[in-house]
Parts: structure tokens; sequence; C-alpha cells
């Protein structure tokens, strides 16, 4: 029998969930009702559409520094059609990267926070 087969959703805290949905709207495009927003994968929103696109889900070390300089215990990673270019508007919108973009074997990788201190994981993958 299959038990879990997926990431069905993700789900935080907020202190203002409307200021917050429209900040996220805003910076990252993503389009939500007052419940949330649904991801529909292959609809031809990704760059490739020949590649396997996946959700991970990954329990962490408690003292781990990943999530750094975030306080929250936890960090939400975003799939991107192409982050150099996005990260070039989020910084005309005034939004700073928290590190260093990286590339590496599975993509490119670049953080920001959201205005309530939650680090953000961008992901284009390779």
């Amino acid at each position: 029998m299959k038990r879990v087969i997926g990431i069905g959703g993700i789900f935080f805290k907020s202190k203002d969930p409307a200021a917050l949905r429209a900040w996220y709207q805003k910076h990252l495009g993503i389009d939500s009702e007052t419940w949330g927003a649904v991801f529909k994968w292959n609809s031809g929103e990704v760059k490739e559409q020949n590649k396997e696109f996946y959700t991970a889900w990954s329990p962490f070390s408690e003292d781990t520094n990943y999530y750094a300089p975030s306080q929250k215990p936890f960090m939400v990673n975003y799939i991107v059609a192409d982050l150099v270019e996005l990260v070039k508007v989020l910084k005309t919108e005034g939004i700073e990267l928290t590190g260093e973009m990286q590339e590496e074997e599975f993509g490119k990788f670049a953080w920001i926070m959201d205005p309530e201190g939650n680090k953000i994981e961008l992901w284009e993958p390779a």
C-alpha cells in the first residue's frame, strides 16, 4: 500500500496573511485566494516540459544554519523558470539576496527573505 506520494501543501503561520499574500504576489508572482494558492505542474509555466520536476521533503537537524538568517523552523523552496532574470527583477523591487546565487549540480539557487523573516529558496533546476 502506498502512503505518502508527494507534498500536498506548505502551511505556515503569518502575522498578517493578507499583506504577506500581497508581497508574494508582487515579488514572486504567486496569485492566491484568501485561503492560499495551488501550483499546477506541467502547465506550461516551467521552462522545459521534457524534464521531471519534483517537490523535495527533507527534515534538517535542529541545529542547522541553512535557514539563517531566519529564526523560523522552516524554509520554502520554489521552482523558478529563469533565476538570473528573476533576481534582476527582484533587485529592482528592492528585494536583496541573502548570500550569493549559487550554481550546483542540481541547478541554480538564490535566497531572499520575506517581510516576516521567512527565508525563501529560489531554484532553477539544471
